[in-house]
Formats: structure tokens, C-alpha cells, sequence
């Protein structure tokens, strides 16, 4: 689903990054979701192959991992391959899937180190059994880690997530565990892939597009949005300094009337 700006009454376009700055306090957000947008434009203005901007975008995920963690946040959730991407041609999605592979060879180990846990949303029933077993020996090698919460949204979808989680509520329904008129938000939320995560303070999207591509729709309900021009592959800590930044200035009501009146 795309969303036009004007669905998102508090979203903005951001500049680019300004200096670095000092984001503790109260006001921080705990939870930041970001979806990464912008690899195959960033390769083609610069003439070189769309695997390329793929491999420049796992560099720039290690970069924000690395400044969530030194900026204490609690929980980071990326889209790294939406339930549409398989639309793409084979052989994207074959590198794609390779760099799956190669990013958790290479940096799981260094995610224990720093206390990072692992979590994946996404459907997994259909995915070749080689990324279903890298998925659950990340998920399993940092059960124990108390830092970082690092979600990763892997063949995900919003929608699709919301069906799964219709017909699990049905299911119970049908064999008598839970009465009709007992299903509210908390009934729902418990059965979606992120049950037990909280939801997102801030949602950024990179490259200037300005819609969340089925992305965390029940969850980002009363998130804050920001919208960025630059391309995913150069995002760094001052672009999320500058997000957090903006963050901090918003005043949110929640649908009351806010510290503003």
C-alpha cells in the first residue's frame, strides 16, 4: 500500500544531515524503524551495477547498527526484503539472497559481542530451507542479548501480516479458545509477527519517497515520520541524528491536544 504524504500529518522531509548531535533525554525515541530505500538509484547515477548498491546498503545497515547501539537505542527494526520483492528478476533476488547470507557469516558474531538480539518478522513457510535455518541460528545465537533489540522485516508485509494474524484470532475462535466478543487491539497485536515488540516511535524512510510500501501498518499507527532524500546506501549516524533531531521537536498528541493546546 502507498501513502500519499498527506495521510501522514506528521511526516517531514528532511534536509540533509546537519551536525551531529547529543540524543539522550526522555524525549528520544526508543524504537526507530527505517525503511531502506534507494540501493539500485544509487548505483545507477553513479554508473555501476544494481548488486553493487545492494552491497554498499549492507555497509550502511552495519553503520546504523553500530550508531543505534552507541546511541542507546532499544529497538531498531529495518525492512530488508519486503513480500513484493520477489516481483524483481531472479537474478536480483538471487544476490539479494546472498547477501543475506553473507552479512550473518560475517557479522553475527560481532552482533553477540555487542549484546545486540536478533529477532526476524516475515512470513518463513516458503523461503528456501538454507535462509529459514540462517534465520533462526541468528535469532538463536543472540536470545541472550539485552542491548540492541535489532528487528529485521525479512519477506515481509504488512497486509500479509495482518491476514496471518485475522486468521489465527479465526482459527481460535473456531476451536472455542477465545470468544468472539473477546477480540480487541491486544487480542490482534498478540498474534502479529511483532507481538511483545513495542511500537515504533519514529518510522524513516530514505531516498525521498514519501509513502511506508505496506510496511508495519498496524504498528506505526501513531508513529512520527520523517522522510529523507538520501539514498539508503549513504546513510550514516549524522542522518539518523538528524531524524532522532526532528523527533524530539514534534509535539505528540496521540490524539488529545498535546502541550500545545
Amino acid at each position: 500500500m502507498d501513502m500519499p504524504i498527506e495521510a501522514a500529518s506528521d511526516a517531514a522531509v528532511l534536509s540533509p544531515p546537519a551536525p551531529a548531535q547529543e540524543t539522550g533525554g526522555v524525549d528520544a525515541p526508543a524504537h526507530v524503524a527505517i525503511i531502506m530505500d534507494g540501493n539500485g538509484r544509487w548505483a545507477e547515477r553513479r554508473g555501476l551495477p544494481r548488486a553493487e548498491g545492494h552491497r554498499r546498503g549492507v555497509e550502511a545497515l552495519r553503520r546504523t547498527v553500530r550508531a543505534a547501539i552507541e546511541l542507546n537505542l532499544r529497538y531498531l527494526t529495518v525492512y530488508s526484503f519486503s513480500s513484493e520483492n520477489w516481483r524483481r528478476p531472479a537474478a536480483e533476488v538471487f544476490q539479494l539472497m546472498n547477501l543475506l547470507r553473507l552479512f550473518f557469516r560475517s557479522d553475527l558474531a560481532d552482533l553477540q559481542r555487542n549484546n545486540v538480539r536478533v529477532r526476524f518478522i516475515g512470513a518463513r513457510e516458503d523461503l528456501a530451507s538454507d535462509i529459514r535455518s540462517i534465520l533462526e541460528e541468528a535469532e538463536r545465537r543472540t536470545a541472550g542479548g539485552t542491548g540492541l533489540n535489532l528487528v529485521i522485516a525479512f519477506n515481509y508485509g504488512g497486509r500479509q501480516e495482518l491476514v496471518r494474524a485475522a486468521r489465527a484470532l479465526a482459527l481460535d475462535v473456531a476451536a472455542g479458545r477465545l470468544p468472539a466478543d473477546a477480540i480487541d487491539q491486544a487480542a490482534l497485536d498478540a498474534r502479529l509477527d511483532t507481538a511483545g515488540i513495542p511500537d515504533p516511535d519514529l518510522v524513516i524512510r530514505t531516498s525521498g519517497e514519501l509513502r511506508v510500501s505496506n510496511f508495519l501498518l498496524w504498528q506505526a499507527a501513531y508513529a512520527e515520520f520523517v522522510f529523507t532524500p538520501v539514498l539508503w546506501p549513504d546513510f550514516d549516524r549524522a542522518t539518523l541524528e538528524a531524524a532522532i533531531a526532528d523527533f524530539r521537536g514534534r509535539d505528540r498528541r496521540f490524539g488529545g491536544l498535546g502541550g500545545a493546546g
